[in-house]
């Protein structure tokens, strides 16, 4: 598996564990539909989840006029993987990841959801990656 499709499947089980309350392994195991795993999908998951609380709390920093709650659950999945790579995951660039976050924007959103996740990620990338 490709870094692209496991960033895809990473996004669908935060999606499933946060909206449908699932288990990361049972949701694991629903986005791979029977595939093989992947270490780094895993780690993705593994590492978004370990630091889900830090991970909202920046997010929530650099929300300008937004609250956390009004996220729609696709924007916070996208998000919350990116934030992830950006801190805890340090053989990815950064220029990498927000790019990547946008292409998974405008995979499972719209142009909004595009715009919005690159403003945001941008002002973490450019705020929190320099101190």
């Amino acid at each position: 598996m490709n870094r692209r499709k496991a960033r895809e499947k990473a996004i669908q089980v935060l999606f499933q564990i946060d909206v449908g309350k699932h288990s990361a392994r049972d949701a694991l195991e629903s986005a791979l539909d029977g595939q093989k795993s992947d270490p780094f999908l895993e780690n993705l998951v593994n590492q978004s989840l370990e630091h889900l609380d830090e991970i909202d709390a920046l997010i929530k920093k650099y929300l300008i006029k937004w609250p956390f709650e009004r996220l729609g659950n696709i924007d916070k999945a996208v998000m919350r993987l990116a934030v992830c790579e950006l801190k805890y995951i340090k053989d990815i660039p950064t220029n990498v990841t927000l790019n990547e976050a946008i292409e998974m924007a405008k995979t499972f959103g719209d142009d909004d959801t595009r715009r919005f996740t690159n403003g945001v990620l941008s002002k973490i990338a450019n705020q929190e990656l320099d101190q």
